[in-house]
């Protein structure tokens, strides 16, 4: 791998977290997808564009991406050795040919200049040191005048699964859901705070746009608590809390979640995002240089 600055996200996510997404990767999609329409459609992507999915995991927003631009093509790049492993599998399987998967920060990665004309994340761009610098290096990425789309978490209440995973505050050491402006999941969660860095970074006409799906987080109750708490947080909560606690918050969160069961047993929440947009100039790049 190139050079990295985020090395906590890294050992994360190439251990036991990146191995866990790869391995769940088609349940992920399920709790993601829905944002994948809207995102697409915000990025403008056409025939010949040539595209850039920051933090893709699993690659399926780039195969994505790349189906829109059959004379172009896409590029997916993420921390995670795990996750592109399974990118590269699933283009292969079907048979997506223009794309490619490459590791590395977006923070630093050695980007050429003015090659994309777009650059898409569906849920990748909330966990770098430095934001301001990541997106600054990512807008010398894009032509003058191409666009960046992503979808980032909003506020943690307005997020069904953290809703369910609050309610257990009592049995397991919940604590917070990170802090708005510090790396994290929710870091990009107030908007000011998302056009701030954007405007720092070099972007102009930024957008940000309220954004919601629903997602399948499982074949009923019982699957869906069972993969809540066997997710990277899940996990950590529930080594920390005794047997009796884990029975309790595990027999808990499985009757919250029931009231989450559609007519077909499927447990759907509803993810609450923002849909960000924002242009990099037509003149020279103003961000400032990647930082390591």
């Amino acid at each position: 791998m190139r050079d990295v600055v985020n090395t906590d996200q890294a050992q994360a996510w190439n251990g036991p977290e990146g191995a866990h997404w790869a391995r769940h990767q088609d349940r992920w999609n399920a709790v993601n997808e829905g944002f994948n329409r809207p995102l697409l459609d915000a990025a403008g992507i056409a025939g010949h564009h040539r595209v850039l999915d920051l933090g893709c995991g699993s690659g399926q927003t780039t195969r994505l991406a790349a189906l829109r631009a059959p004379r172009g093509g896409a590029v997916g790049l993420d921390l995670s050795g795990p996750m592109l492993a399974e990118a590269r599998a699933g283009a292969d399987r079907e048979g997506v040919v223009n794309v490619s998967f490459t590791q590395g920060d977006a923070q630093v990665y050695p980007f050429e200049t003015a090659t994309f004309d777009s650059a898409i994340s569906r849920y990748g761009v909330m966990f770098f040191g430095d934001p301001v610098a990541a997106f600054g290096n990512v807008g010398r990425a894009l032509r003058p005048g191409g666009r960046l789309a992503f979808v980032c978490p909003a506020g943690p209440l307005l997020n069904d699964w953290v809703a369910a995973v609050a309610a257990l505050r009592d049995l397991l050491p919940v604590g917070d859901f990170g802090t708005p402006g510090l790396p994290g999941m929710f870091s990009l969660a107030e908007p000011d705070r998302v056009r701030e860095v954007l405007t720092t970074a070099g972007f102009t006409g930024v957008a940000v746009e309220h954004a919601e799906a629903y997602g399948a987080w499982g074949r009923g109750a019982e699957d869906a608590a069972e993969f809540l708490l066997g997710t990277g947080p899940g996990r950590h909560l529930m080594e920390q809390a005794g047997a009796t606690a884990r029975a309790r918050a595990r027999r808990r969160l499985t009757d919250h979640l029931r009231d989450h069961e559609a007519a077909d047993g499927t447990v759907r929440l509803r993810s609450t995002a923002w849909l960000v947009t924002a242009v990099r100039p037509a003149g020279p790049s103003t961000g400032p240089a990647p930082t390591g």
